[in-house]
């Protein structure tokens, strides 16, 4: 059945590739009448998730913000398969990196943790790899159809990127830094874990939730620099990529330093442009499961 599904959908996926611009992101729109108009695609995920976090913009201004939401996402995940027919030319032109030189210049000495979150298009984000001589992961999350996995590795490792698994992420950086080999590993990090395996709970757009904190615990064992990567959306098809360093020395901060500075620098991303956030998952379904010991007093 796997094998079915993609045999039928891999034509469609590649058709929508090879699209000119200007027909491709006609597309999108129409796309965006079905899923938002039509289909309603977790329209009360994303109205609940708006309003808990703007509880002071009006209702008109939440509903500007969810329509402009669902033109985006529908835009970038089209522009993830866009990528399948995408030369080095064209995505160095649509995905600009402002300030390259700020990794390159890390990269000569330690390995890096380069988190982001889901904001503006960070399907493109493996293009970094282009601009730098260190080996470079994307860590990503298995497909459950074996064949569109392995279609998404394809794609996420069009530029050489090597894609592993979260549950290979730990060994596979020790096994690196035991070897002396310099890497750059991305990581989307703004993910909700499930509450048992929550370790960290902190305030996020002023809700206080389970967070993710592997980043900050290999940057210190390790002593790994970590590089927040900030991606904004300049216009329709094109992104603006800067590195904003959170620390070179890992083992040097203080505990939950770095997670800390990566939920305030996602928060700011979020307020500046909040349209571009991924509104669609359930960032704060545990928010009322706060273990005691994460309690304000």
């Amino acid at each position: 059945m796997q094998l079915l599904v993609f045999i039928l959908v891999y034509p469609i996926i590649w058709l929508i590739s090879i699209l000119p611009y200007r027909l491709f992101y006609g597309f999108s729109d129409f796309v965006y009448f079905l899923v938002y108009r039509v289909f309603g695609y977790r329209k009360k995920v994303v109205k609940e998730n708006l309003n808990l976090i703007f509880p002071e913009k009006p209702e008109a201004e939440i509903k500007c913000i969810e329509k402009k939401f669902y033109k985006h996402m529908c835009d970038m995940f089209l522009e993830m398969i866009k990528t399948m027919n995408l030369s080095k030319e064209d995505i160095k032109k649509r995905y600009h990196i402002i300030n390259v030189d700020v990794i390159q210049e890390i990269e000569k000495e330690k390995s890096i943790l380069v988190p982001c979150s889901h904001y503006a298009n960070w399907e493109w984000n493996v293009s970094l790899n282009l601009y730098v001589k260190s080996k470079g992961y994307a860590v990503y999350q298995k497909v459950a159809n074996k064949y569109f996995d392995k279609l998404v590795k394809d794609l996420r490792s069009k530029w050489n990127t090597i894609l592993i698994t979260t549950h290979e992420t730990v060994k596979t950086v020790i096994r690196n830094e035991k070897n002396g080999i310099t890497s750059i590993y991305g990581m989307v990090s703004d993910q909700s874990p499930m509450v048992v395996h929550a370790h960290y709970w902190d305030k996020f757009m002023g809700i206080t939730v389970p967070i993710y904190n592997g980043t900050e615990t290999l940057a210190r064992k390790l002593d790994l620099a970590v590089v927040f990567l900030k991606v904004s959306k300049v216009k329709r098809g094109f992104y603006q990529a800067e590195f904003i360093p959170i620390t070179v020395s890992g083992k040097e901060t203080e505990p939950n330093e770095i997670t800390k500075k990566f939920i305030a620098l996602t928060e700011e991303q979020i307020r500046e442009r909040p349209e571009h956030y991924l509104w669609t998952h359930k960032r704060w379904k545990h928010r009322n499961k706060v273990p005691e010991a994460f309690q304000s007093p």
